[in-house]
């Protein structure tokens, strides 16, 4: 079990940082010395590789009613020959068309997120992907009508923080007279206004689809089969929609044309290799995550998301030949503090284990703290009523 969980944690980590990686590897590989360009092409990769996750979602259902058949069929004379007692794998009942509002945010996000990433960094576009936590938060209060303890708003601040200097430090440091500093603003707002949608199909996922007991795996592979064929659709009306040259180097500025693209890929095969990696990297990141949160733990994934942001950082810098700029560095860090304080990894914990234990004997100020950092503030309670019980005997 522990050899698993460090070869999920390691394949999580290596494979959606190959992820972020290959995308921004396509986006500056030349044909005929024009860059390629094509962020709905690659959505419809990401979403062919979540698609994959749902083959593989059948092709292992198939095996374990493959073994439960295989376990419960009957002999020559008509008796049960073997028999176990668990039940026979079905799938579980819910309308498919459930995921089709979640595909169209994740076509509308990542589309413009890759988008983005065209016109900024690969290291800028993964940190700056940390502001879906302020936004579904946001939306998780008016939307679910939950209520947010402080402590994750004091994360949200330091996450906004972080997104702050991510952002100005982009664009102030930037000392290659050939980049466009309108186009990197343009791109940093643009991956920030995306986590605004992923935000929205969060929050739809947690209050529609939490109810149905429906495999990870199988709703990722229905939203990639979704996206996959609403954008493929989508590519023809792209292909009559003319745009500004800072969102196309097509060379009649349409928004997406895939017949360009295909004699890019022809002249520069290497384009192909990076798409394929996209592909394959974003089913074992998925296949990988879902593993890590179902053996782990969701605060573990999260964790490890927060290192692949560092090594596509590390990576970007030679690979790329994006400028190290070291005040990004207490950027990153505020994301990383903020994620890990909104997610009750730092702070909370710790007072919960060694300062809440000092102030049993004064309850009014345990609950207001609680408040704050979270925690369970009928125990406190209860042991305010056993020491009022004990006064009065």
């Amino acid at each position: 079990m522990v050899a698993f969980a460090v070869i999920i944690s390691v394949m999580m980590v290596v494979t959606g940082s190959l992820n972020t990686i290959c995308a921004k590897w396509a986006d500056s590989i030349k044909a005929d010395g024009v860059p390629f360009n094509h962020p709905f092409l690659q959505a419809t990769c990401m979403f062919f590789g979540e698609f994959l996750c749902l083959v593989v979602f059948f092709l292992l259902f198939a095996y374990k009613r493959y073994v439960w058949n295989r376990a419960n069929v009957e002999g020559e004379n008509g008796s049960i020959t073997e028999i176990t007692t668990d039940e026979k794998p079905t799938l579980p009942p819910f309308n498919p068309f459930l995921f089709f509002p979640p595909a169209l945010c994740d076509i509308l996000g990542t589309s413009i997120m890759y988008i983005g990433l065209n016109l900024t960094t690969a290291s800028s576009f993964q940190m700056l992907r940390g502001a879906v936590i302020i936004f579904t938060g946001l939306l998780s209060v008016g939307m679910l009508n939950a209520t947010i303890k402080p402590f994750k708003w004091f994360g949200m601040l330091f996450v906004m923080l972080g997104l702050v200097i991510v952002g100005v430090t982009d664009i102030y440091y930037d000392s290659n007279p050939q980049d466009d500093k309108n186009a990197i603003i343009t791109g940093n707002l643009l991956i920030v206004m995306a986590q605004i949608i992923v935000a929205i199909q969060m929050v739809y996922e947690q209050k529609y689809l939490t109810k149905y007991d429906v495999p990870a795996l199988f709703a990722v592979g229905l939203e990639g089969l979704f996206g996959m064929v609403t954008l493929s659709f989508l590519m023809i009306p792209f292909y009559y929609i003319h745009v500004p040259k800072t969102f196309s180097t097509n060379p009649e500025g349409r928004l997406e044309d895939v017949f360009y693209a295909w004699q890019e890929i022809k002249e520069e095969p290497t384009i192909a290799l990076a798409l394929s990696g996209t592909v394959v990297s974003i089913a074992f990141f998925n296949f990988a995550g879902v593993s890590v949160t179902k053996e782990l733990s969701a605060t573990t994934r999260m964790v490890l998301d927060s290192i692949r942001t560092l090594v596509i950082w590390i990576v970007s810098i030679p690979l790329f030949g994006e400028e190290f700029i070291a005040i990004q560095l207490s950027g990153f860090a505020m994301l990383i503090i903020g994620t890990l304080i909104y997610n009750d990894v730092l702070i909370g914990p710790w007072f919960r284990r060694n300062i809440l234990p000092n102030l049993s004997s004064h309850a009014n100020c345990a609950r207001c703290w609680l408040c704050i950092c979270g925690g369970d503030s009928e125990l406190i309670e209860y042991e305010q009523d056993d020491q009022d019980h004990l006064l009065e005997a």
